[in-house]
């Protein structure tokens, strides 16, 4: 069965949520799922090429009030 592990990088400003992402990501196996919760606006940019870059797939971008949450899975 996947998991779901959900990450607050709220505050953290770029680089902190993508390096976060990325150790997580790492330990986890093919198919997990980690939910980013950024509301840095270089996020936008910065974890749609991060997963490109690593292979990692963007599931999802959702638009919260306060931040943006980007459901990456592992491949």
């Amino acid at each position: 069965m996947s998991e779901l592990i959900e990450i607050d990088a709220i505050g953290l400003l770029c680089p902190l949520p993508v390096l976060k992402a990325r150790k997580r990501l790492k330990a986890l196996s093919a198919g997990d799922q980690v939910c980013l919760l950024a509301d840095d606006p270089a996020a936008i940019v910065d974890v749609p090429h991060f997963c490109a870059e690593s292979g990692y797939k963007l599931v999802s971008t959702t638009q919260a009030d306060t931040h943006t949450a980007y459901l990456i899975e592992k491949s």
